[in-house]
């Protein structure tokens, strides 16, 4: 007979969200500064500033795509068993938001720039790493937080 493993939750989904988002954002960005031409040559602690900052960015627009999902999954707890389409619009949601900010930003105000070597999708112009950015980070927090949520289990 399955048996539903519960532990207490106290805090909502939205605090481990964020703070596995924030961990891998953070991790990436600071990777990733190579590829932008005014991290080149910058102070160490500025450059850590920059990408701190570029971090909290990150988390708006993850928690964006979250409540977005969670509108559409009638529930704050929808990526314990989310559906294709609830994934795809939570995707979208934030490879939107992050190929529209980073034509916003690089295109259109120029709060930064490319270095020559990052590779730039065609006909926007977007960055690469941003859009795998978007892909990866969340592909392994959601992983993450389906392994910190009750589970199902066959017990006799």
């Amino acid at each position: 007979m399955p048996i539903l493993n519960i532990s207490p939750r106290r805090l909502p989904p939205e605090i481990d969200f964020l703070v596995l988002s924030f961990l891998a954002h953070f991790t990436w960005e600071i990777l990733q500064a190579p590829l932008f031409a005014s991290l080149g040559n910058t102070d160490h602690f500025v450059g850590i500033a920059v990408c701190l900052k570029a971090t909290f960015g990150d988390l708006a627009i993850a928690l964006a795509a979250f409540w977005g999902a969670a509108i559409l999954g009638k529930g704050r707890n929808w990526y314990v068993k989310a559906s294709y389409h609830i994934l795809i619009a939570f995707f979208a949601l934030g490879l939107l938001a992050t190929v529209g900010l980073e034509f916003l930003h690089t295109q259109v105000t120029g709060r930064w720039a490319y270095d020559d070597v990052m590779p730039l999708l065609p006909i926007l112009g977007t960055g690469l790493s941003p859009i795998l950015q978007w892909v990866f980070v969340p592909m392994f927090v959601l992983w993450y937080m389906r392994r910190l949520s009750p589970r199902i289990t066959n017990q006799s």
